[in-house]
């Protein structure tokens, strides 16, 4: 489970009480139902369920189990107010700091259970939380959103848990729309577009410098264009939302600026025109899968006629591809392929060093 406010991965805690969650750095506090009831008083607890259910409840954060948005309950507990968030999908309640202690307290009961029986308890019970987060990893079920069938079919990944993103990711969607309207009025003629509009290892300063943007948003085909503009937006609206707009432009177009370079290197004698989004994707792929390393991503794989679904936390899913990327690479530099993996390395290095400059700052700050 990860925190709502910071997207640490939030530690287990046993306690006499049960077992809840707390993040490393905001010391924010996660816990089911069952677990506040021990601690807070009952009637507290009563009252904050029942009206999850009858009043008119602000969006609260994302729950930190389930994903989806809590409800945000107006408590008055000692001389301030507080906002409390509870998910009714999973009965999941969280605490900001200091809100669990100006709650009221439940009284404490003595507890006829030995040491080692709430060793035995609270292990139980941590085990179940983490076969909960992880699933089973072949032969799973399918996702609930029929949609995600397609992108799947064509071999792409799908988002199977992650936190819903707070705000419109505008510069994501803006983006991944100006790369249709280009594709839609130069398909017809794309060779002799990315003839004059391509980036050129040879000539890169035509047209004033202006190839290195342009070429971003031409491509070459339509499984080019949907593929790296679904791979944008999956975990473009993530890492924009944790990071902000204006760091996640710098993250964008650095990376595409540096995945060019990167290509250009391998040949810089070329004339032939480099075109498409995907150096300055990679910059965003590396850094989702390092800053949301436990996400789920699902695949779907054929045997025949027989469909399986496989998840893998984002952290393994980006060595797959970092593996993937060499082998382009050997293919590339033997002539055997017009993928530029330089250009997907380039970006990727820049997401990685994106990644540990801005891994604990976000616009949540």
């Amino acid at each position: 489970m990860f925190c709502p406010k910071c997207h640490d991965r939030l530690a287990p805690t046993r306690t006499d009480d049960g077992l809840f969650y707390e993040c490393p750095l905001c010391r924010g506090r996660a816990m089911t139902m069952a677990v506040a009831r021990r601690v807070v008083e009952r009637d507290a607890v009563r009252d904050l369920w029942r009206r999850t259910d009858s009043e008119q409840c602000d969006v609260g954060e994302a729950c930190p189990s389930c994903c989806n948005a809590m409800r945000e309950i107006a408590v008055s507990a000692g001389s301030r107010p507080l906002h409390l968030d509870v998910c009714r999908s999973c009965q999941m309640l969280w605490f900001d700091p200091h809100e669990l202690e100006s709650m009221p307290q439940a009284p404490r009961a003595r507890s006829h259970w030995t040491p080692e029986q709430k060793e035995r308890v609270a292990r139980a019970e941590l085990e179940l939380q983490k076969r909960r987060e992880r699933g089973s990893d072949f032969g799973s079920e399918a996702p609930a959103e029929a949609w995600k069938w397609l992108p799947a079919l064509l071999g792409m990944p799908i988002e199977h848990e992650v936190h819903p993103v707070r705000s419109w990711p505008w510069i994501t969607w803006g983006v991944a729309a100006v790369c249709v309207v280009v594709a839609l009025l130069t398909f017809g003629n794309i060779q002799a577009v990315a003839n004059e509009y391509g980036m050129i290892p040879s000539q890169p300063l035509r047209h004033g410098g202006i190839t290195f943007v342009t070429s971003f948003f031409l491509h070459v085909g339509l499984l080019h264009l949907v593929g790296n503009v679904y791979f944008l937006v999956i975990f473009g609206d993530n890492v924009e939302d944790f990071l902000g707009r204006w760091k996640y432009a710098v993250l964008l177009i650095v990376a595409t600026f540096v995945g060019d370079v990167t290509h250009m290197m391998a040949d810089p004698r070329s004339d032939v025109p480099s075109i498409g989004a995907s150096g300055g994707i990679s910059g965003v792929i590396v850094y989702y899968a390092l800053q949301f390393p436990r996400a789920r991503l699902g695949f779907l794989f054929r045997f025949y006629y027989r469909f399986s679904w496989i998840y893998f936390p984002a952290y393994v899913a980006l060595i797959f591809w970092a593996l993937l990327q060499l082998f382009q690479l050997f293919m590339q530099l033997a002539g055997a392929s017009s993928i530029s993996a330089l250009a997907h390395l380039g970006g990727a290095a820049v997401g990685l060093g994106a990644w540990l400059l801005w891994r604990k700052s976000s616009k949540l700050e």
